[in-house]
């Protein structure tokens, strides 16, 4: 486990983008995992403007989402499938085709899932895994629990992460209350994974998943055992540690 501490967010944002270039550069058909919220926003706008200056060319890269709300359409304001067209795919020159989100729609959520496990296993699984992190140290939608989920799953929203959310929403009720997500085996088989996290709200939750037990009570503790990971944090995440 390696721990980088960049200034603020945007710089976060430029040293994510620096690894994402380097992992096409390595292997121009590689698998990004990608994560949602506002945390990556910054590396998706420098990849974009890297891709615009012909630094990076995301042609044959493909992707999947880590998650989805169970009950938003794609095209839904809300939804992830949304968030990644408007915040990273409309503006670099993937295939579209080749970027994938869960299905939060379907009729058998649980089909759905195994269904998404198996394109990513087919994929022959994730190169370079994107993700952030929770107030309560869940990464994808894992929430802590008493046992770590495996494969890509339907899992209750914890009333911290409908809280924590609901700034995307209108209303804190029209925040859906189930997700569909990675399981934290799905997350463990990624080649590499570099977390990011930036705010000073976000530093207990850092300093538990580097330093505390490893617990499914905080999901991301579990990425002490991974061989390859990488946390970048902004001083104020940072400060804790």
């Amino acid at each position: 486990m390696l721990i980088h501490v960049y200034k603020d967010a945007q710089e976060v944002g430029k040293a994510a983008a620096m690894i994402v270039a380097a992992e096409i550069l390595k292997k121009e058909d590689c698998v990004l995992g990608l994560a949602t919220g506002s945390t990556p926003i910054p590396t998706y706008k420098e990849m974009a403007r890297m891709n615009k200056e012909g630094l990076i060319d995301f042609s044959k890269v493909r992707s999947y989402n880590l998650d989805e709300y169970i009950g938003l359409a794609p095209d839904h304001i809300c939804s992830y499938r949304r968030f990644m067209n408007e915040q990273l795919f409309d503006h670099i020159n993937i295939d579209k085709a080749n970027t994938h989100v869960p299905c939060g729609i379907g009729e058998d959520h649980e089909a759905d899932a195994k269904a998404y496990d198996e394109a990513v296993e087919a994929a022959g699984g994730i190169d370079l895994q994107i993700l952030g992190i929770g107030h309560d140290g869940h990464i994808g939608f894992n929430e802590p629990g008493d046992e770590f989920i495996s494969a890509t799953n339907i899992v209750t929203l914890t009333d911290m992460t409908i809280d924590a959310n609901t700034r995307f929403f209108e209303k804190r009720d029209d925040v859906p209350r189930q997700a569909i997500t990675l399981g934290n085996r799905n997350i463990m088989a990624a080649k590499r994974i570099i977390l990011l996290a930036t705010g000073k709200d976000k530093a207990p939750a850092i300093a538990a998943a580097i330093k505390g037990n490893i617990t499914p009570k905080m999901p991301a503790s579990l990425l002490q055992v991974h061989p390859n990971v990488q946390f970048l944090l902004d001083e104020a995440a940072a400060s804790l540690l």
